[in-house]
């Protein structure tokens, strides 16, 4: 053990092969992203939590709770977006204190393009590389550590 920490040289390599493949793996994940439908890491995480949400749309606080982001980084990325024509942000009909954030035509199309190759990369990238034991366990993990985190998001 390290009298600096309470990890053992065992920890911190179990620790540093978990960042590396994850920053790795999430580079991987933009770039293919990038190239095959002219999205990014972000943009899909966007897209998609729109196209899950009821008529489409949500707050944009609601929408940076979901994804996990501070309200400065939903802001710029919805103003990218918005400039992309794959969001638009709206007046809030019934509630004049915001706007809404509404998935477009253009963003529901990039979604779906994106959405079958990218499932085929998480795929052939992270899922095929474990064994069914494993997934049990790393989604066991995933749900611990998350629960230690952050209290769950009402869908």
């Amino acid at each position: 053990m390290s009298e600096v920490s309470e990890i053992d040289e065992a920890e911190w390599a179990l620790w540093s092969g978990f960042v590396a493949m994850h920053n790795h793996l999430a580079r991987e994940l933009d770039r293919r992203l990038q190239r095959d439908a002219g999205i990014s890491q972000g943009d899909y995480g966007v897209l998609l939590t729109l196209f899950k949400a009821p008529e489409h749309q949500l707050r944009p606080s609601a929408l940076g709770e979901k994804i996990g982001w501070e309200k400065s980084r939903v802001s710029h990325q919805l103003t990218r977006m918005a400039t992309r024509g794959l969001v638009e942000r709206v007046e809030h009909d019934t509630d004049a204190r915001g706007t809404l954030v509404v998935l477009t035509k253009a963003g529901r199309l990039a979604l779906l393009k994106a959405m079958r190759d990218h499932a085929m990369a998480i795929r052939s990238l992270f899922l095929d590389q474990l064994e069914p034991h494993e997934k049990r366990a790393l989604a066991d993990v995933s749900s611990r550590v998350l629960g230690r985190l952050a209290p769950p998001v009402v869908e």
